[in-house]
């Protein structure tokens, strides 16, 4: 840390340790211009500081242009929190002065969060230049009023595009329905209200849907929300009870429960498939 920062810190109170960290960030940090909204930092105003507060300290390493928070660290600016046990911000020196906060990196129960909207996970990366986030864990989990997503490898948050992506045992459940595969992407839209909505789920390879009584499987999905309607594709099997069909593409409404087997036959085969159902008739 710099010397003169140091001592200046060393004879400062708690509370004044923490209003003079605000000022000393709020007057180093401009953030980059970015778009959009979001679960991230870099959402907002460009003219908006980045607050950074920690139990244990903040060490500024001015030749390497880092910040790094110690102990029940917390970045946050309009509303959107970052919590850590540890937290590197990284910044650039701008050519007329003052500096871009360019990338975040935060370690040990990290959690990223609105009013509206968090996901947990070990260890994250904000990429603020590109509004991407990265979080890693075991047990990752996205969680908003209209559902959550888990997995057990990493999730994407590609702010500008709308989009998440959950890989490594993926599960959304949302209103009832559960979707399961190896990788699942989600859409968003906002409504009326501003408040951002899954729209649309994308499933990959060994896809699961559980929907009451029915059980779906296929190696693709596609899940639209709002119309609660599923089109499965390759290997579709569709289990209620003891009855299972099975065919190529199925299209499945999963608040009617009404679904539609169909087969993709081979323009080159001489051979026509066929959609193949087993009923079990009810024993007394």
């Amino acid at each position: 840390m710099n010397m003169r920062i140091y001592k200046l810190i060393k004879g400062l109170a708690l509370h004044q340790l923490l209003a003079f960290l605000f000022f000393l960030i709020s007057n180093l940090f401009t953030p980059v211009t970015v778009v959009g909204q979001g679960l991230s930092l870099s959402n907002n105003s460009k003219n908006t500081p980045i607050e950074i507060l920690a139990d244990e300290g903040i060490e500024w390493q001015k030749e390497k242009e880092l910040l790094v928070a110690t102990g029940n660290a917390k970045a946050s600016r309009d509303g959107v929190t970052v919590e850590a046990e540890i937290i590197r911000a990284f910044y650039r020196k701008k050519t007329k002065g003052g500096a871009d906060l360019y990338r975040i990196d935060a370690a040990g129960g990290v959690k990223v969060y609105s009013s509206k909207e968090s996901i947990v996970g070990q260890t994250a990366i904000l990429n603020l230049d590109k509004a991407i986030f990265l979080i890693k864990g075991t047990q990752v989990k996205y969680s908003s009023m209209d559902g959550k997503i888990t997995a057990d490898r990493q999730m994407e948050y590609w702010e500008r595009q709308n989009m998440a992506i959950a890989r490594g045992n993926a599960v959304a459940t949302q209103r009832g329905k559960t979707i399961k595969a190896d990788v699942l992407k989600a859409r968003f839209i906002k409504n009326n209200k501003g408040e951002q909505k899954v729209d649309i789920i994308e499933a990959f390879d060994n896809v699961f849907i559980i929907n009451g009584k029915d059980r779906l499987r296929a190696d693709r999905g596609v899940y639209r929300v709002r119309l609660g309607k599923a089109k499965l594709t390759r290997n579709v099997t569709i289990v209620r009870g003891e009855n299972v069909l099975r065919g190529d593409q199925a299209e499945v409404n999963l608040n009617t429960g009404v679904s539609k087997l169909l087969t993709l036959n081979n323009i080159n085969s001489k051979k026509t498939k066929r959609v193949r159902g087993l009923i079990f008739p009810k024993t007394q």
